[in-house]
């Protein structure tokens, strides 16, 4: 509404017009009182007749600080608008809360990531001062994606400690370890192959990879050391782990996809939550295994060959 000046000329403000509107439909607290353990508070406003139409509003009776009687309709030009049931507000900020439904839900990564790339660039630059947060499932799947970055990074550094000790060395935990991201890519491709979208059983499934994962190249890093004590050349040691290594390897690697596959391939709707964390175990093994056959022997070879040329140019006295 607009105040008139024939409101303005009694000395009625916009505050007074609203509070006594306020007053007369919502009611003004006028009295509280004390009833045993019970306090009341007693509320005077309109009769229920007199709030119940518009006609009723526009009959409304305004009263200035003297007592000045003037029509609401005298008072103020009204206009028809959309206005907020309720304000939120969040750190003095007003806030607007959106929500959808995605369908199908595992399409919901996608629905956000084109709205990030589209819709909220644009509304961004058209509303200045506007910012947004995801709330809802998309907030506790932040924070869980969080809590699952930290536990894969706890986890790693304490493969490299258990890898360390034992093998006494800095380099070879780290090529034993290689393998690690290349289980994170066969999960993704996984995940590609079956039509699943990312989530967090996957990234559990992920996190139990980087310690699943391992165990092939520490087959084989572990029988190429003790070929090397025994007197073999780096080239002897590394040839004859991954002939002799390579059945153990295969057989093992190929028992863990197929014991997982009956719940990868499974159906029903049970099963469903816990699939991408068998894509992710059975799928991640399968390709690291594939490269670590490869480029475990590689990178043993090139730190060995780098550990000779090192000995060669810096003899010991």
């Amino acid at each position: 509404f607009t105040l008139k000046p024939a409101a303005r000329s009694l000395g009625l403000t916009a505050s007074d017009v609203a509070r006594q509107v306020r007053n007369a439909y919502d009611g003004a607290d006028v009295l509280k009182q004390q009833r045993g353990r019970n306090e009341i508070t007693i509320v005077v406003r309109l009769p229920k007749e007199e709030r119940i139409s518009e006609f009723n509003l526009e009959q409304m009776i305004l009263r200035n600080s003297e007592g000045i009687e003037i029509p609401l309709l005298d008072a103020v030009e009204i206009k028809r608008d959309r206005a907020y049931i309720t304000i939120d507000r969040r750190s003095g900020r007003r806030i607007v809360t959106v929500t959808a439904d995605v369908t199908p839900r595992p399409q919901a990564g996608q629905v956000i990531a084109a709205l990030e790339e589209e819709t909220i660039p644009d509304i961004l630059n058209r509303y200045a001062g506007l910012s947004l947060s995801y709330e809802g499932k998309q907030a506790d799947m932040k924070e869980s994606f969080q809590g699952l970055v930290s536990g894969l990074l706890l986890a790693l550094l304490m493969i490299y400690l258990l890898l360390a000790i034992p093998f006494r060395s800095y380099i070879q935990p780290a090529i034993i370890m290689v393998s690690i991201p290349f289980g994170m890519v066969g999960a993704t491709l996984g995940h590609l192959a079956m039509g699943y979208s990312l989530s967090i059983m996957s990234l559990l499934g992920v996190v139990a990879l980087s310690g699943v994962v391992v165990n092939d190249s520490l087959v084989l890093i572990d029988f190429a050391n003790r070929r090397l004590h025994n007197g073999d050349t780096p080239h002897d040691a590394v040839l004859a782990a991954g002939m002799q290594r390579f059945r153990p390897i295969m057989l093992t690697t190929l028992t863990t996809f197929f014991g997982l596959a009956p719940m990868i391939f499974e159906t029903s709707r049970q099963a469903r939550f816990l699939i991408p964390m068998a894509i992710s175990l059975g799928f991640g093994i399968l390709f690291a295994t594939l490269i670590a056959l490869v480029l475990v022997p590689v990178l043993y070879m090139v730190v060995e060959d780098l550990r000779a040329h090192w000995k060669e140019t810096h003899p010991i006295d």
